[in-house]
């Protein structure tokens, strides 16, 4: 029959001092016994603590590291431990590892990516947003199906709430800001145009321009840093707060609660938002054409009305429902994707508005490269 292993540790009150005898192997095969032995000592903090190796035969870090880390926990200061009756090699071995344990965690060094990496992160960043995104407009036409087929679920209330907010109340800042181009417009274009005596053309082409492109770029960027920010603000607020989760709880699906009010408000208003700017902005373009170009008003009217083809305002107020379904889907699916906490709010409200920006960018570029084929 084998001899039951000897005790790691022995402890003997001396003088004014409790005594650690360490005996026998002090390595990393026998951790568990160790730190079961060392754990299931008596100890006083208040007394000083002498460490005595002259029964000790192995020692490793591991077993050195479970001692020194008891002996901390149990409120010794390291001015209180001392040493003796230790070899050479173990009592170097003891005070290093006491030594690293004292000194403050060094920070890892701080390596800035490189190009690649970065535009890799990017990538990968970019693929997992069109994923979710993708995903989102899954649930929502799963949802807008279910409407269909039962209309009584759609909230008109809050369809009209959100009309209220997303389009009404954004008008007087649409119409200053488009009549403010307008202004600036009409005046870039009138200094050239008055050195060649053509300031009449200064009608043909604001219009044009603000109807077609201007009027609708300007009102989707508008919408997304107001509306859209406020959508993803707000709903992921209510996220933070758990009410979505009450929603659920109810019964309810947060998706046509929240979401499906907001696209169809959105939907709705951003073509007269877009009317808005147009008329604000000719109106713009009007002051200045009066004022510094001597176009009269009739004569300027007269002239829109004979250049002004109907199907340059058809194509901006035809982009705007693309842009406010774009904007809102974007919005609302940050929203519902922000974490349980106010930073994750604030940085999935940024990226709305940034994302919805360059969608309605990409997106006037696609309408004019089909119009252009299509010679319209």
């Amino acid at each position: 029959m084998d001899a039951p292993l000897q005790s790691p540790i022995h402890l003997s009150a001396e003088a004014d001092a409790d005594v650690l005898y360490l005996q026998g192997s002090w390595r990393l095969d026998r951790a568990a016994a160790i730190a079961a032995a060392v754990n299931a000592l008596p100890l006083h903090p208040d007394r000083p603590c002498v460490l005595d190796g002259s029964r000790l035969q192995e020692l490793d870090t591991t077993a050195g590291f479970l001692l020194f880390h008891h002996l901390d926990e149990a409120g010794f200061a390291a001015d209180t431990i001392a040493t003796r009756n230790l070899d050479e090699r173990h009592a170097r071995l003891l005070h290093l590892v006491h030594e690293r344990m004292r000194a403050a965690p060094v920070k890892a060094p701080v390596v800035a990516p490189n190009v690649v990496q970065r535009v890799g992160k990017a990538t990968l960043r970019m693929a997992r947003e069109l994923a979710d995104h993708n995903a989102f407009i899954g649930e929502l036409a799963v949802e807008a199906a279910a409407i269909f087929k039962r209309p009584r679920l759609f909230r008109f209330s809050e369809t009209a709430s959100q009309f209220e907010r997303a389009t009404i109340d954004a008008i007087p800042i649409v119409a200053l800001v488009t009549f403010l181009i307008g202004v600036v417009f009409a005046y870039l274009l009138g200094v050239q145009a008055q050195r060649y005596g053509a300031t009449i053309f200064v009608v043909d082409g604001v219009g044009l321009a603000i109807c077609r492109e201007l009027s609708p770029i300007l009102v989707a960027v508008i919408v997304a840093g107001r509306s859209g920010a406020a959508f993803t603000a707000q709903i992921g607020s209510m996220k933070v707060q758990e009410e979505t989760d009450a929603i659920s709880t109810l019964g309810l699906s947060p998706i046509q609660v929240l979401v499906i009010p907001r696209l169809v408000a959105l939907a709705m208003g951003l073509p007269l938002l877009v009317f808005a700017g147009d008329v604000a902005g000719i109106a713009g373009g009007m002051l200045i054409s009066t004022a510094q170009l001597g176009i009269s008003i009739p004569a300027f009217v007269n002239r829109l009305h004979a250049t002004l083809d109907l199907s340059a305002v058809v194509i901006g107020l035809a982009k705007a429902p693309v842009f406010a379904l774009f904007i809102a889907t974007i919005a609302c699916q940050m929203g519902m994707s922000v974490a349980r906490d106010a930073r994750s709010v604030g940085e999935n409200t940024t990226s709305t508005v940034v994302q919805s920006i360059v969608w309605v960018i990409v997106l006037d570029a696609i309408f004019a490269i089909v119009l252009q084929r299509l010679d319209i």
